[in-house]
């Protein structure tokens, strides 16, 4: 079963796409340049869908993913933790990302890890260039939140969402990121 339909919906950071299936999330989009970018963006990747109302089920994913791009605190009562508990559909992922994906998952807001050390929690001490590659084709960014890893010895690294590095940055500010120190930033 394909995408059925996407949506946009606006954040702190612009507006953002999320498209669905019956099984789950089949994308995330971070803010484009504008609107329109955005909704082309979407309307590329999910060619043979429309954009349509969002189910009830969805407003949840959502709620969490504004609440995440502002650096708001998620109210436990209402918001999964980190995004974990929002259910994707993966198929069509390849397995190694697939695995990439969960453990990047489990990083919390603020939390990073360089593509090496990934690597070594996947088994895979050497793979540190397969997990960069398999982060630069995430499809549920900020869902499984690649930009909370980051180069060796606390560089940026890479990052295909819209803006680059910047959009890297920006998400890790908004989360008062830690890294060897008070604040990544700091």
């Amino acid at each position: 079963m394909p995408t059925l339909a996407y949506t946009l919906f606006p954040t702190a950071l612009g507006h953002c796409g999320i498209a669905w299936s019956a099984l789950g999330l089949t994308g995330v989009q971070l803010p484009e340049r504008d609107e329109a970018a955005t909704r082309a963006r979407m309307a590329q990747r999910h060619p043979h869908c429309a954009q349509a109302a969002p189910p009830p089920w969805l407003s949840t994913a959502i709620d969490a993913v504004s609440a995440l791009l502002c650096g708001a605190p998620r109210a436990q009562a209402t918001m999964p933790a980190d995004l974990s508990d929002l259910v994707l559909d993966l198929r069509g992922v390849p397995p190694f990302h697939q695995r990439v994906y969960a453990l990047t998952r489990r990083l919390g807001p603020g939390q990073t890890i360089s593509y090496g050390e990934l690597a070594q929690q996947l088994g895979q001490p050497g793979a540190a260039r397969a997990v960069g590659q398999a982060l630069g084709a995430n499809p549920f960014a900020p869902v499984v939140p690649c930009h909370r890893v980051l180069a060796a010895r606390s560089g940026a690294g890479g990052f295909s969402a819209s803006g680059g590095v910047n959009t890297k940055l920006r998400l890790l500010l908004a989360e008062h990121a830690q890294f060897n120190g008070p604040g990544l930033f700091d």
